[in-house]
């Protein structure tokens, strides 16, 4: 009898041999997306392996070494710090400040500032935060409460001036502090209230007088004009008066020099003419015969009609 053939085995993979593959597989995935890491804009990345920092990359895709290495995000867009401070003026009254600054890490330098300090709050905690105070209260303290009150962008000005000087070794741009909020005493602003009301008083014032001193100047300048007016008017009519005149003695001496001629020429014609004279002596005559010759008391009397008749 011949021996019937063995059935063919089934190979049976067992449990264990499974699940070693798929972790594998599974570490395999990890160790592979691990591997890759981005960076977004407006930040750099730090790479530090085994905590140590190496190098410093740009926004976009980058590889690294799982499990060894890993990545700080460093922001290097404008920041905006703000101290709430305590402070004094010049005259040592008491104010509360509220002052921040804008501030950005140099691109160039981000790996330097994270190397040395740290991050950016370690920095900001460490570095800038205690230099804008100190800032702020020596600017704050060479003004009086007054001139603080008036002139802000020039505190602002010193403090931004100061801090700036003592940032400069530092991989950080500066700029836009401001003076969030000011607390002065209300005793103060009180004062502060009643002198600007007199000063506006003081001002309307001047204002007032000013007015009234231009009205003033207006009215003599306007009797001044009619003052010139008039006195214009009685030049004009006495110097046509005194024309007229000079004009009319004029008139008068050329008519006396021309009867003088008249008559000097005419004396002239009568002593050259004998016959002239007793033609001039006829015109003249009325036709009667004079009566006497002599004065009434002389003794000698020529009458003529007596000898007529």
């Amino acid at each position: 009898m011949s021996a019937l053939p063995n059935p063919t085995k089934v190979q049976v993979k067992k449990p264990g041999r499974v699940i070693g593959l798929g972790l594998t597989t599974f570490v395999g995935v990890v160790f592979a997306f691990s591997s890759f890491y981005t960076i977004d804009e407006g930040h750099v990345g730090i790479v530090k392996r085994f905590g140590e920092a190496q190098q410093q990359v740009n926004p976009g895709l980058h590889f690294k070494v799982p499990m060894a290495d890993t990545v700080e995000k460093l922001e290097i867009r404008t920041r905006k710090n703000v101290e709430v401070l305590k402070a004094a003026t010049h005259e040592q009254m008491p104010v509360d400040i509220d002052v921040s600054i804008n501030w950005t890490v140099v691109r160039s330098e981000a790996f330097e500032l994270y190397r040395n300090y740290g991050g950016l709050e370690q920095f900001e905690n460490r570095i800038l935060d205690p230099r804008l105070r100190s800032a702020a209260k020596d600017a704050i303290a060479r003004y009086k409460a007054e001139e603080i009150v008036q002139n802000r962008g020039q505190v602002i000005g010193k403090i931004e001036e100061i801090v700036v000087q003592t940032m400069s070794e530092f991989p950080v741009k500066l700029d836009s502090v401001q003076i969030e909020n000011l607390g002065l005493p209300a005793k103060y602003l009180q004062s502060i209230e009643t002198k600007q009301t007199e000063k506006n008083l003081a001002a309307a014032e001047k204002h007032r007088l000013e007015r009234q001193k231009l009205e003033a100047q207006r009215e003599v300048n306007t009797a001044e004009a009619k003052r010139d007016a008039e006195k214009a008017r009685a030049d004009g009519n006495a110097y046509a008066i005194i024309t007229e005149a000079q004009a009319e003695s004029e008139a008068i001496r050329i008519k006396g020099l021309a009867e003088a001629e008249a008559m000097k020429k005419k004396a002239e014609a009568i002593s050259k003419s004998p016959l002239l004279v007793e033609y001039v002596r006829a015109q003249s005559w009325d036709g009667k015969m004079p009566s006497t010759m002599m004065g009434a008391d002389q003794n000698v009397l020529w009458n003529l009609q007596a000898q007529k008749q």
